[in-house]
C-alpha cells in the first residue's frame, strides 16, 4: 500500500410533477430518520435537529489529541471503542468517549497505526504498517497497560495494511503483493505468533495493484472462515475472496474507479458470507470519484455499480446493527447513509471521517483526522 498523502517506492393518487418529487424526498427522508432512529434506540445525548425537532447526528468525543490521525478504529460496544493512529497512537474509552487513556506502546512514536482489532475492553491487536520493518503486530491482554510485539517484517518486500479476526483465536493479516501476489500473515493464537502463508492458491496481482491502509477495512472477514481482500493502484479495482481461511483464493473486477495509483477499493463489509458492500474512488481531494460504491450478494463473485453512490470517495464502511438493508459510508466529505443494501446512498453529514466500526448493541463509532472521534447520538 502506499501511505494516503504519499508515493511508494513504486511507491457514496395522482400528483403534479413537483408534488411527487417532494414525496419521494420526503419518503427517503422519513426512511433515513426510521433507520437512525433504530440505530440509536438506546438513550444518549439529544441533539437538535431543528426548531421542535431532534435527529441522529455524529457527537464529537474530545480525544485531546488534535495533531493525530486515526484510521484505525475497534468498537466493541456503546461504551468501549479503540482507536489507531499517527506517531504511534492508540487511545481507549470505556465509557462512551466521556474520557480517553493514551495507552500507545512505549517506543512507537515513529510508527503509523491503521488497524485495530478489539475483542473486548482489555484485548486487542493494533498493526503498523510500512515498508519493512515499520510493519508490525502488537497485542495487550491488560487494555493497554502492557503490549507484546508479536510480528515484525523483515523482508523489505512486504508492506502489510490490514488485520481481520474470525473470532479471539483465528485472524489474517495481509501485505501489498511479494513476488507478484499479495501476502498473507495467520494467526491461530490471537495474534500471539503469526506464520506466512503458502502463496500457491493465491492469484497474480496486476501491475500496481496493492491495498490501500486507508481505514482497517481492506481486509474483511464474515462467520467462521470467509474473507475478503480490496484492491487498488491498477488498471482494474478488484475483490479477492477466501472461503478458507485465506489458504485459496479468488478473484473478482469491481465497478469502481482505477486506472491510477490513487484509485480502487478502499473499504468492505459483510454483513454475512454473500452480502456486502465496497466503497473507494479517488483518495485526492481535487479528483472527483463517482461510481465509488458496489454491491454483492453471491460472496463477492460478482459486484454491480450503486445506482446513487456517495458523492466522493469513501474509505470506511458498515452495516448498521440488526439491519438487512442500512449502512454508513464515510470519507474526509461526508458521511453516507443507505437503507436499500447499498444500491442508493444519501448523504447525512460533512465532517471529515476515515473509517466506521458499529455493535450489536447499537453502537456506532467513527474516527479520522485532527484526532477526531465520534458516537453516532440522538
Amino acid at each position: 500500500m502506499r501511505p494516503l498523502g504519499k508515493t511508494r517506492r513504486r511507491t457514496g393518487t395522482v400528483r403534479t410533477a413537483p408534488a411527487r418529487r417532494a414525496g419521494r424526498t420526503a419518503a427517503a427522508g422519513a426512511v433515513c430518520a426510521a433507520a437512525l432512529a433504530v440505530l440509536t434506540a438506546v438513550p444518549a445525548q439529544a441533539h437538535q435537529a431543528g426548531p421542535g425537532g431532534h435527529a441522529p447526528a455524529w457527537a464529537l468525543k474530545d480525544t485531546g489529541t488534535p495533531a493525530v490521525r486515526f484510521r484505525g478504529l475497534a468498537a466493541v460496544d456503546r461504551d468501549t471503542a479503540w482507536v489507531a493512529g499517527t506517531q504511534g497512537t492508540v487511545l481507549r474509552t470505556t465509557d462512551g468517549g466521556a474520557s480517553w487513556r493514551n495507552v500507545s506502546p512505549p517506543g512507537a512514536a515513529d510508527l503509523q497505526f491503521r488497524d485495530v482489532e478489539a475483542f473486548d475492553a482489555r484485548h486487542a491487536v493494533v498493526l503498523a504498517i510500512g515498508e519493512g520493518e515499520a510493519s508490525r503486530v502488537y497485542r495487550t491482554d491488560d487494555g493497554g497497560a502492557t503490549w507484546t510485539e508479536s510480528f515484525r517484517n523483515t523482508d523489505a518486500r512486504a508492506f502489510y495494511d490490514c488485520l481481520t479476526f474470525f473470532d479471539r483465536r483465528h485472524g489474517l493479516a495481509m501485505s501489498d503483493p511479494v513476488d507478484g501476489r499479495f501476502r498473507i500473515l495467520s494467526t491461530s493464537d490471537g495474534g500471539r505468533s503469526w506464520t506466512v502463508l503458502p502463496d500457491a492458491g493465491m492469484p497474480s496481482a496486476l501491475p500496481g495493484e496493492a491495498g490501500f491502509a486507508a481505514s482497517g477495512q481492506c481486509l474483511v472477514s464474515a462467520g467462521s472462515r470467509d474473507v475478503w481482500l480490496a484492491t487498488g493502484g491498477a488498471a482494474r479495482a478488484r475483490v479477492l475472496h477466501s472461503a478458507d481461511r485465506g489458504l485459496t483464493w479468488t478473484v473478482t473486477d469491481a465497478p469502481i474507479p482505477a486506472g491510477d495509483p490513487a484509485r480502487g477499493v478502499f473499504a468492505l463489509a459483510f454483513r454475512d458470507r454473500g452480502h456486502g458492500l465496497a466503497v473507494g474512488g479517488d483518495h485526492r481531494a481535487d479528483r472527483p470519484s463517482p461510481s465509488a460504491a458496489a454491491t454483492t450478494g453471491d460472496a463477492g463473485r460478482t459486484w454491480r455499480p450503486a445506482g446513487t453512490p456517495p458523492p466522493a470517495y469513501r474509505s470506511g464502511v458498515a452495516w448498521l446493527p440488526h439491519s438487512r438493508t442500512a449502512a454508513l459510508a464515510v470519507g474526509p466529505t461526508g458521511t453516507d447513509l443507505t437503507t436499500d443494501a447499498g444500491r442508493t446512498w444519501r448523504t447525512l453529514d460533512t465532517g471529515s471521517y476515515d473509517t466506521v466500526d458499529c455493535t450489536p448493541d447499537r453502537g456506532c463509532w467513527a474516527a479520522g483526522e485532527q484526532g477526531r472521534v465520534a458516537r453516532l447520538e440522538r
